[in-house]
C-alpha cells in the first residue's frame, strides 16, 4: 500500500503541474476538466488507503488533493481559466506534500542520502505526470483537431527534461547504493529494467514523439506517448520496489 500511495501522489503532483503549465489560450477547457476527474479518482483511492491505515498514512494530503481535483473540475466547467490554473497548482503542491509525508526520512543516515530522498518524489512525479499529461493532451487533439501543436511540443520537451533530471538523481543514488552493497543477479535484473525502460526508453520515446510532431502527426505522436506511459510506469514502479531495500533512490 505504501508503494501505491506514493505512486498516486507522485503522479498527481506531476500531472497537475504539467496541466498547469499548459496554456489555456491554446487548449480547450475540456482537457483540464476531464483529466481533473482522473486525478479525483486517483486521490480518492489514496484517501481510502489512508483511511484504512491511519497510523501509517496521513489522511490530509490525499483528501485535500481530492477536494481540489473536484473544485478544479468545476472551475473549468464554468470556464474560469485563472482560477482553474490556481487550483491545479494547489493540487500539485498538496500531492507533493503527501508524497513527502509518505517518505521514510529515517532511512537517510547522512546528508547526501537526505538530499536524494528530497529530490526523489518531485523528480519521479514529474516524469510520471508530464508523460501522462502529454499523452492525454495528444489524445485530446482527436476531440479538438484545430488546436495548435505548440502546447504538446512543450509538454514533450518538459517530459524529456524531467527524464534527464531523474537520471541525474537516480545516478547519484545508484553510486551510493553500489558503494554500500553488492547486488545479486535479481537486483541487477531489476536495475537494468529500471534504467532501460524508465530512463533510456522514456527519453528515446520522448524524442520520437517530438520528431513525429514535426511531420506533423498528432495521432502517431500520441501512440508513442502511450508506450512512453507504460515505460515510465514500469521504470518508476521498479524503482520504488528497489527502494524498499535501498535508502537512496535507484
Amino acid at each position: 500500500m505504501a508503494i501505491l500511495t506514493q505512486f498516486i501522489l507522485r503522479l498527481s503532483f506531476g500531472m497537475s503541474l504539467g496541466m498547469a503549465l499548459t496554456s489555456p489560450r491554446q487548449v480547450t477547457s475540456g482537457y483540464y476538466r476531464n483529466h481533473l476527474y482522473v486525478l479525483l479518482g486517483l486521490n480518492v483511492l489514496a484517501t481510502m488507503v489512508a483511511l484504512a491505515d491511519r497510523q501509517r498514512f496521513d489522511l490530509a494530503p490525499p483528501l485535500v488533493a481530492a477536494v481540489l481535483s473536484y473544485v478544479g473540475a468545476v472551475l473549468w466547467l464554468y470556464e474560469k481559466p485563472r482560477a482553474g490554473i490556481a487550483a491545479l497548482l494547489l493540487l500539485s503542491a498538496a500531492s507533493l506534500w503527501g508524497a513527502y509525508q509518505a517518505t521514510n526520512w529515517n532511512r537517510a543516515t547522512y546528508t547526501a542520502q537526505t538530499v536524494l530522498l528530497a529530490l526523489n518524489p518531485p523528480s519521479g512525479g514529474m516524469v510520471l505526470g508530464f508523460t501522462m499529461a502529454a499523452m492525454f493532451l495528444g489524445h485530446w487533439y482527436l476531440n479538438s483537431p484545430s488546436m495548435a501543436i505548440g502546447p504538446l511540443e512543450r509538454l514533450i520537451l518538459l517530459l524529456g527534461a524531467s527524464v534527464v533530471v531523474r537520471a541525474v538523481v537516480e545516478a547519484g543514488g545508484l553510486v551510493l547504493y553500489l558503494q554500500s552493497i553488492s547486488p545479486d543477479s535479481g537486483q541487477l535484473a531489476f536495475l537494468a529494467l529500471r534504467w532501460l525502460a524508465g530512463i533510456a526508453g522514456a527519453l528515446l520515446l520522448a524524442v520520437m514523439a517530438y520528431r513525429t510532431l514535426k511531420i506533423p502527426n498528432t495521432q502517431s505522436a500520441t501512440g508513442i506517448l502511450y508506450v512512453c506511459v507504460i515505460a515510465t510506469f514500469l521504470g518508476e514502479l521498479t524503482s520504488m520496489l528497489l527502494n524498499v531495500q535501498s535508502s537512496p533512490p535507484i
